[in-house]
């Protein structure tokens, strides 16, 4: 088995991912994690009226002039309006309206004045402090105004935009449809959690790995479910995923074994081999394959593994899908706190917790099989092939999980 590089197997990757065109409508209280798909435009002006801040009275600059709480100024109040009302009279010199924040502000106003620097009159107030004009004002159309296109397509969609669209009175969008993904673990050793581990039995970790960490990533998992390691079986998995899935996920049975079978699988159902083997640790012997224009993601079923391919070719991929940048990968340097005293001649990716610029390495193995100590890691140091043993203090980059 030969291999390819990381970043050659990247771009192979990225050549066979489709990207989502298909849309759907949803309601902006379920966008976040969403990408818009088309433009969002304003109809009207907001606020749809120049509103007070503050809970006081407005009245005209002009008739504050030198108040203060020796020589107050005396106005005339004509009536209260709270949020929610609307007043169109117009108020004149010598006048004001009770107001409370968010209400609108009535014609002939061009300022607020808080009702702390008030008596709180209910008939005629006394006003203890000038104000300028357009003080304690908001205008209308502030927020956004009429025509703006707001918000544009290809835009990943959180809390914030569903604030804004609510703020619109937009009660839902068009978004890209979510990635469809089917995952299919090998392996007559395995059983799913939950069940009783006979004898030379495994649980299968893959298949729950990869569902959680695809499913926080924002896809549609279609199935994910556990294949007897019979070629045809696996075959006949795969045709059916293919029907509906964008991307088809896979683990184990692709080394040189006996056992190995997705070879043979993808052979019976004439998919088309792209590369087979990187230059990388863990996951040297990650398969790739595209069947009828569906890209198949085979990796190995040590389930550190496939936890490294997952960040390091299905994280772009999905990004690529959705049109989300958030999910491209990030890389961080730092200082190594720890030791890591294997050689790697060649590349090798290795668990680590990194914080201020400071690479912790956790107890425990750091083998394909082991999981367990990649609890509390939140990314993997990227080690040079030809690096020796790495000792505390050597600078080290990592990719952030």
């Amino acid at each position: 088995m030969g291999g390819i590089t990381t970043e050659e197997a990247l771009c192979l990757v990225l050549q066979h991912t489709p990207v989502i065109q298909e849309k759907e409508q949803i309601q902006i209280a379920n966008i976040s994690g969403r990408v818009l798909a088309e433009d969002v435009k304003t109809v009207f002006d907001n606020p749809p009226f120049h509103r007070s801040p503050i809970d006081g009275y407005a009245c005209r600059a002009a008739d504050l002039t030198g108040a203060s709480k020796e020589q107050p100024v005396c106005l005339k109040v004509l009536r209260e309006i709270d949020a929610g009302d609307y007043s169109e009279e117009e108020v004149q010199p010598g006048q004001a309206v009770r107001i409370m924040t968010g209400a609108a502000i009535p014609p002939g106003c061009d300022c607020c004045v808080r009702q702390e620097d008030t008596d709180y009159g209910e008939e005629r107030v006394q006003i203890y402090k000038a104000e300028r004009p357009w003080g304690n004002y908001c205008f209308r159309g502030e927020d956004f105004k009429a025509g703006q296109a707001l918000l544009k397509a290809d835009r990943e969609l959180g809390f914030v935009e569903a604030g804004v669209l609510a703020g619109m009175g937009i009660p839902e969008v068009a978004v890209y449809r979510r990635p469809r993904l089917a995952v299919l673990t090998t392996g007559n050793e395995v059983v799913q959690p939950g069940e009783p581990l006979a004898p030379g039995k495994i649980y299968d970790i893959n298949q729950k790995l990869l569902a959680a960490r695809l499913l926080e990533l924002g896809v549609e998992l279609l199935e994910a479910r556990s294949v007897p390691d019979e070629p045809e079986q696996m075959a006949e998995a795969l045709k059916k995923a293919a029907k509906e899935a964008d991307l088809i996920v896979t683990t184990g049975a692709v080394s040189v074994g006996k056992k190995d079978i997705m070879h043979e699988s993808l052979a019976l159902i004439g998919a088309e081999r792209i590369f087979w083997g990187i230059q990388v640790k863990p996951g040297m012997p990650t398969l790739f394959s595209d069947y009828q224009r569906i890209p198949v993601m085979s990796l190995s079923g040590n389930p550190f593994s496939a936890l490294v391919i997952t960040e390091l070719l299905l994280r772009p991929m999905l990004a690529k899908m959705m049109r989300k940048p958030s999910l491209d990968l990030m890389r961080v340097q730092g200082i190594l706190a720890d030791a890591f005293g294997k050689p790697s001649p060649g590349r090798r990716f290795v668990r680590a917790y990194w914080e201020k610029g400071t690479f912790h390495l956790p107890e425990g193995l750091n083998s394909n099989g082991v999981l367990a100590s990649m609890v509390g890691c939140n990314c993997l140091l990227d080690v040079p092939g030809g690096s020796g043993a790495l000792k505390p203090g050597d600078p080290a980059e990592a990719i952030l999980l």
